[in-house]
């Protein structure tokens, strides 16, 4: 209720709303969408060259004004924004000063330094709004007595702030609880969404699983004794297969709710269908190849494959102008029979996570996609890499419920699929499966995920996940 201690505000918020419950009720045309990119593109570019240290240096040369299309040949003269650009300039990013912000943010710092990433009003009006009009798609199946839980990584993250705000504006209550926090813990945790009781849950997948395991350790079910109708998950690489999972597992509707990242905010969201959507006026996309930086061409169907760009298509403390996320994703164009008319997103991983086993190349995504397209039931999931006489073998090393009760696994044919698109051996393991795979969401998919044995040492970011596991109790 902020807004209306500020009648600026106030006006904004409005506007901000029917913008886009108009974009999402199909009332924008092509040519309304472009000019409105257009005209923001510009804009940012003006706000952070007269407010950004950094920016007023590294686009000095570039006149906003001389952008006439967005085309990439015209964009061309604008330079990138790196994550080192962020590392190093720090606070020199920022277009605004920490003071007109209303809350402070950071970024996890495990693998390098931590990076300033303030809110202003602005900022949170525009990316929460896009967050409750997509959103309201999905709870609106599930009735309207609901209770949500958010449970997120750290106080210093906007986890459960955003959706806390979200769920305000949808009408429902919320209860945030940090399970890693020493305060509450998976037990007291696991009582709250038991006895309130929640019907759905905001987490990172990791989460999802770990609360489920922790159920099971404490003699209940998640299926029978919980009463969750929906999980939102993010915050790290997740595959349909390992959400139909999850799903699974607690007897839920599972979306992968939300691609964004503390420097960016909101980059995609998702849909009552179970799409992945960008928020196209939030940012502008483009999709380059992470190697060379060129635009990447659509392919027949119209879907680039590359590493996400994205720049800020309205001005709070620190927006960014063309940032390579790192991030491989698949772009699919605007589809008239999908829930909302906005192009869809499936995230890859980062692009350092790709991946070369057996002589091929495959991202994260599709390598969790193709392990456990066919395994239901499972609380748990790792990759170990090892290459025996100079030949890569796969084993997909599962956890699972104590009961065994719902749990699917055809080896054989899993196996078989593993052959066709990778030609290695996979085999199988079974039991407990230690902390590291709850890092995630703090370090990377593969330092959690994956266990390369044909490396001799652990790379940085696997270093930093086992650093990170150490500190956690299981």
């Amino acid at each position: 209720m902020f807004t209306v201690f500020n009648e600026e505000l106030d006006r904004l918020a409005r506007e901000i709303r029917d913008r886009h419950q108009a974009f999402a009720a199909r009332r924008w045309s092509d040519a309304d969408l472009a000019d409105h990119q257009l005209r923001e593109f510009r804009s940012t570019l003006a706000y952070v060259k007269d407010r950004s240290p950094f920016y007023a240096s590294r686009l000095a040369a570039v006149d906003p004004d001389s952008i006439r299309s967005l085309a990439p040949e015209h964009l061309a003269g604008v330079p990138f924004t790196t994550k080192d650009d962020l590392r190093n300039e720090f606070d020199k990013v920022l277009s605004l000063p920490l003071s007109k912000a209303w809350i402070f943010y950071e970024t996890t710092g495990t693998t390098g330094r931590s990076t300033p990433c303030p809110r202003d009003n602005t900022d949170s009006l525009h990316n929460n709004t896009a967050l409750t009009v997509y959103y309201d798609t999905v709870f609106r199946q599930f009735g309207d007595e609901q209770v949500i839980g958010v449970s997120g990584p750290t106080e210093l993250h906007a986890f459960g702030d955003t959706f806390g705000d979200v769920c305000r504006n949808l009408g429902h209550a919320v209860a945030k609880m940090w399970p890693h926090s020493p305060m509450v813990g998976y037990d007291r945790a696991l009582e709250t969404l038991r006895v309130l009781p929640a019907t759905g849950l905001f987490s990172t997948p990791g989460m999802a699983l770990s609360l489920a395991k922790k159920a099971y350790a404490a003699g209940l079910h998640p299926r029978r004794d919980f009463r969750l109708d929906v999980l939102m998950c993010t915050g790290e690489l997740a595959s349909p297969s390992l959400l139909e999972n999850i799903g699974e597992v607690w007897g839920a509707k599972v979306y992968n709710a939300l691609y964004a990242s503390q420097e960016a905010s909101v980059m995609g969201a998702s849909g009552a269908d179970g799409a992945l959507y960008t928020a196209p006026l939030l940012n502008f996309y483009e999709v380059i190849d992470p190697d060379t930086a060129r635009a990447v061409e659509p392919g027949p169907d119209g879907v680039r494959t590359g590493e996400l760009v994205v720049t800020a298509l309205y001005r709070g403390s620190k927006p960014l102008v063309r940032y390579r996320t790192g991030d491989l994703v698949r772009l699919a164009p605007a589809s008239a029979g999908r829930t909302l008319p906005a192009p869809v997103l499936e995230v890859l991983g980062r692009t350092r996570d790709t991946l070369s086993i057996g002589g091929h190349r495959i991202s994260g995504y599709d390598l969790e996609e193709l392990l456990l397209s066919l395994p239901r039931g499972y609380l748990d999931y790792q990759v170990v890499i090892d290459a025996v006489d100079g030949q890569d073998e796969l084993t997909l090393h599962l956890e699972t419920p104590p009961d065994g009760e719902g749990v699917r696994v055809d080896e054989a044919a899993v196996a078989a699929l593993v052959r066709e698109r990778l030609d290695v051996p996979l085999r199988f393991a079974y039991g407990p499966l230690g902390s590291v795979t709850t890092t995630g969401a703090m370090v990377s998919w593969k330092a959690a995920r994956v266990e390369d044995r044909r490396t001799a040492a652990p790379d940085e970011e696997r270093a930093a996940a086992l650093g990170v596991a150490g500190g956690r109790a299981q």
